[in-house]
């Protein structure tokens, strides 16, 4: 029943990764005039909201990790949120191992950025106090820590384990030979 949950969990995660990611993420990459004003103010809104220069701005290093979101990611969310609607796909522990490391590595400079970053006051102010920053951390936090519950789901769960009684077997008789 908790596998269940968290499966879930992980299908709504990638099933909404795919619009933000279309209409808001790549912003920072994309060339303005690919966008529709609507979703430029969205983007405008959230980055005086919340005070996320990288995203108005974006450092060559924050542009290389939307850049992974784009090649890398992007065509994987949709596979993933069917494995995991479906649930049980041990076919999917391997991408998804390696897409939660991936994604979990590349938050930890973000955060930190955010966290110990002296961020300019203009053009576009990033946060100055400790409860902005911690504020912008909160929008990109689950970024990371349902990362590391995919991982962990995938590394310790009997569902999704790649090894049994069965196949243990198999490798001892093999190593004997």
């Amino acid at each position: 029943m908790f596998l269940r949950a968290l499966e879930i969990i992980f299908f709504f995660y990638f099933l909404s990764h795919i619009p933000i990611t279309l209409s808001v993420d790549l912003q920072a990459l994309l060339p303005e005039h690919l966008y529709p004003s609507k979703l430029k103010n969205l983007l405008n809104w959230y980055a005086a909201e919340f005070k996320d220069p990288m995203m108005m701005d974006p450092p060559v290093w924050f542009r290389s990790f939307v850049f992974c979101e784009a090649l890398v990611q992007l065509p994987f969310f949709p596979i993933a949120a069917y494995a995991f609607m479906k649930g049980g796909c041990k076919w999917i522990r391997t991408p998804a191992i390696i897409y939660s490391v991936h994604v979990a590595t590349t938050l930890i400079p973000i955060l930190s950025h955010v966290l110990f970053h002296n961020f300019p006051r203009a053009p576009h102010p990033g946060p100055q106090t400790f409860q902005e920053r911690l504020t912008l951390v909160s929008i990109y936090a689950p970024y990371f820590i349902i990362p590391v519950m995919i991982l962990f789901t995938m590394l310790f769960s009997s569902t999704y384990s790649s090894t049994s009684p069965k196949g243990n077997a198999s490798l001892k008789t093999k190593k004997q030979r």
